[in-house]
């Protein structure tokens, strides 16, 4: 249909159209199958009207030849045509439609499945119907194979872009006859199948994506150029955003294809130790989705939380971590929050100890939830433990965050940059004054029992009288002789094959220094392994390096702990200290007590007594 004057009016909806098939076709995964010179197998695509389409409600479907065919009427968007043609494009690169396949109802249900599951990683357009949140991760074969059997779950019937008929059209079009000589070559040559070609595609641009990134970055530096993309997003929180802005400086992004892979990150992961961002290159983000990952990772390494896990499970930690972090960033609108990360308002104003907590009540269901690493990994990167000069690069790290999220919420608070969730606020005064060392605590433990004994003044003993007056009598500095006999503690030591001379000594060292400051003359000392051996009251003193350790065979410590609490000559209010290693029996103590250990043990129950950990 013509207007006055001989022009061709414009239809929008095929205009579109054809705007949402150069953008696809161009992709470099997809080039392949676009040329011409595989011997007719040729991706294309049709404005023609397919009147089956049509009656079926349908949006698109593809031949086996490569011709996509589609629904003129369809009410699509730019970007949802966009996802159609992406879609039928990949049932040929993935074999769906190749001589010999299954075509009944299950077999195609469980093809559009694995072809949307693939396009939710793509991120390319926006499916013009309601995708579930999670689809299975089941192999499409099986799946088919089960759904014959039980049928085709409803939410997982209409993944397809026909309608309510097939987007696969198994039919094979008769070849153009080509001429002799082109029949002769094709039959000494065959074509290259749809997945072969698809499979060149697809690595000609994970080769074009690494190299696109090796130009912004010379090999062996790890700066990227002032126009990458993570890098105008870190720049964003320096020139923007007060509160990371000094954390930002001083955090370098690695955006390398290869280490991304290797290590199997996903989206982004951090080192804190190392103060490095991790990201992956490949994987497609808007500007605003940067900002949200990198003030993700930030917070991770600021807030300590590789440091903290303590005895948790480290990937449960690291998930409990993300709900809060995450929560944080929504309510003070960083950036734009990313499809598919954790996040729960329910979840709000919980702190991660709390939130680990809740998650330990269902292991099932939050041990398959991915972190922006990838499902079953932590995208907080846990080193061995390092040299003496990685130990001291790590330690300044940890200061320089730490000094850096304290002055960025000075400087927030000051300006009047706005709100911050107070849980965060709260995180962040914590570290203006951490918690005290191992040994500080042990200390003030030593403290609650043994309080300082006041020494009295008595003529019973009477003190050097002073020269300028030998005739007055002076009293003595004495100290109660039977408060000096209560004073005592128990010291319960695992001495099994997996506990450490290291560990003995330095718990040993620190208990004897305590007491004898504290005027605690001797402890009863149990060592314990298959048995309990009793040492008996044995001088501080003697405590820390002269006393021969029986044992070192398995891990028993109940009998030595019920050999305390029953000896007669042991105080019924004596505290006891337990040393060991958590490779233990299950405990139960009746008194006051506390456990030594090192830092990241974990013991087999919920301690009742306070827990030192070694550093």
């Amino acid at each position: 249909m013509s207007r006055r004057g001989g022009t061709q009016r414009k239809d929008p909806r095929r205009e579109a159209f054809q705007a949402a098939a150069h953008t696809v076709f161009s992709r470099r995964m997809f080039r392949t199958m676009d040329d011409s010179s595989h011997h007719g197998r040729v991706l294309r695509s049709t404005w023609a009207e397919d009147a089956e389409l049509g009656r079926a409600r349908g949006w698109a479907r593809v031949r086996s030849d490569g011709l996509i065919t589609v629904n003129r009427n369809a009410p699509a968007e730019p970007a949802e045509w966009m996802w159609v043609l992406a879609h039928c494009a990949l049932h040929l690169g993935f074999g769906h439609l190749e001589p010999g396949r299954t075509a009944d109802h299950a077999a195609q249900a469980a093809a559009c499945l694995a072809v949307t599951r693939f396009q939710q990683q793509l991120r390319i357009g926006t499916p013009p119907f309601a995708v579930p949140a999670e689809l299975p991760g089941t192999d499409e074969d099986r799946l088919a194979a089960l759904w014959r059997d039980t049928g085709v779950p409803a939410e997982y019937a209409a993944l397809g872009c026909g309608g309510a008929s097939p987007d696969q059209h198994l039919e094979f079009a008769p070849e153009p006859e080509t001429g002799r000589w082109a029949r002769q070559a094709a039959a000494a040559t065959p074509p290259p199948t749809w997945p072969e070609l698809f499979a060149v595609g697809l690595a000609a641009a994970a080769t074009e994506a690494v190299e696109e990134a090796g130009q912004q970055r010379p090999r062996g530096d790890r700066e990227l150029g002032p126009d990458h993309p993570w890098e105008q997003a870190r720049r964003w929180f320096v020139s923007s955003y007060p509160l990371l802005g000094a954390l930002a400086a001083g955090f370098t992004i690695v955006a390398d294809a290869e280490l991304a892979r290797t290590w199997q990150i996903s989206v982004a992961a951090v080192d804190a130790a190392a103060g490095e961002i991790y990201v992956n290159p490949l994987h497609r983000m808007s500007g605003p989705e940067r900002r949200f990952v990198l003030a993700h990772e930030m917070l991770h390494a600021a807030l300590r939380h590789g440091q903290r896990v303590g005895p948790r499970d480290p990937y449960l930690w690291n998930v409990a971590a993300d709900y809060v972090i995450n929560g944080w960033l929504v309510q003070m609108g960083v950036g734009e929050m990313p499809d598919d990360v954790l996040y729960d308002p329910a979840l709000k104003d919980h702190s991660a100890e709390e939130v680990y907590d809740l998650i330990t009540a269902n292991l099932r269901r939050y041990r398959k939830l991915a972190t922006l690493r990838g499902r079953g990994l932590g995208d907080m990167i846990d080193r061995p433990i390092p040299g003496a000069g990685e130990a001291r690069r790590a330690g300044d790290v940890d200061d320089f965050c730490r000094r850096a999220l304290i002055g960025g919420l000075a400087h927030h608070e000051q300006h009047g940059r706005g709100l911050l969730p107070a849980g965060l606020v709260a995180e962040i005064r914590v570290l203006e004054h951490p918690p005290p060392p191992w040994d500080v605590q042990l200390a003030q433990w030593f403290d609650r029992y043994f309080a300082p004994l006041e020494p009295t003044r008595s003529y019973a003993r009477a003190s050097r009288r002073q020269a300028s007056a030998p005739d007055i009598p002076r009293p003595g500095r004495v100290r109660p002789e039977l408060v000096e006999r209560q004073r005592t503690f128990g010291v319960v030591l695992d001495t099994s094959g997996s506990m450490s001379t290291e560990l003995m000594g330095r718990a040993l060292g620190a208990i004897a220094s305590y007491a004898l400051a504290r005027d605690v003359p001797a402890a009863r000392v149990v060592f314990c392994d298959a048995a309990a051996y009793d040492a008996g009251y044995l001088p501080v003193e003697d405590i820390a390096g002269r006393v021969k350790v029986r044992g070192r065979g398995g891990t028993e410590l109940q009998p030595g702990i019920r050999l305390l609490e029953r000896a007669e000559d042991f105080p019924a209010d004596g505290p006891i200290l337990i040393i060991t290693d958590g490779d233990c029996d299950v405990l139960r103590v009746r008194r006051e007590h506390a456990y030594l250990m090192p830092e990241r043990a974990r013991l087999p129950f919920t301690p009742r007594g306070d827990v030192f950990r070694l550093r």
